[in-house]
C-alpha cells in the first residue's frame, strides 16, 4: 500500500485546518460544526441568525468532495462494512456521546488542537486512539 494518498490527505487536512482558521476564525472541528448548524435550527432561522449556512456548507462538502474525488481521480472506493445497521447505528450514538464527554471530536482535537499545542486536546486524542486501539483489539481477538 502507497502511503502517497494518505500523506496528500493528511496534508490536504490540515491545510483546511489552517484555512479555516484564518478565513474565519474557526476551529475545524466536526463535532461542534454539525451541533452548531443542527442546534436551535428552528429558533435561529426565525431570529434570522446566519452562522448555520457556513456550517451546512461545509458538511455538504464532506459528502460531496469524497464523491468528486473517486469521479474525477479514478480513486478506489471503500469496501462495505459487514456489520447490521443496528450496530451502525448504535456505534455512531456511542461516538457522539463520547465527543460530547470528551468535548469535541479527533478532528478538533487531533488536529486543531494538537496544533495548538493543547494539553487538554493531547489528552483527548491519546484517550480517543487508546480507545480505539483497545475496542478492534477485543472485537477482533477477543470476542
Amino acid at each position: 500500500m502507497s502511503i502517497i494518498n494518505p500523506a496528500i490527505g493528511g496534508v490536504l487536512i490540515g491545510l483546511a485546518a489552517v484555512l479555516m482558521m484564518f478565513a474565519i476564525g474557526r476551529i475545524c472541528g466536526i463535532s461542534g460544526i454539525l451541533g452548531g448548524a443542527t442546534k436551535n435550527l428552528l429558533m435561529d432561522r426565525l431570529e434570522g441568525a446566519s452562522d448555520h449556512t457556513w456550517r451546512w456548507l461545509f458538511l455538504l462538502g464532506l459528502i460531496i468532495g469524497p464523491l468528486i474525488t473517486h469521479q474525477l481521480l479514478s480513486v478506489d472506493k471503500p469496501s462495505a462494512i459487514d456489520a447490521s445497521w443496528a450496530l451502525v447505528i448504535v456505534s455512531g450514538l456511542l461516538v457522539g456521546v463520547g465527543t460530547k464527554l470528551g468535548s469535541g471530536c479527533i478532528s478538533g482535537h487531533g488536529v486543531c488542537g494538537m496544533a495548538r499545542l493543547s494539553v487538554r486536546s493531547v489528552a483527548a486524542t491519546i484517550t480517543f486512539m487508546l480507545s480505539g486501539i483497545i475496542t478492534v483489539y477485543l472485537v477482533r481477538h477477543v470476542f
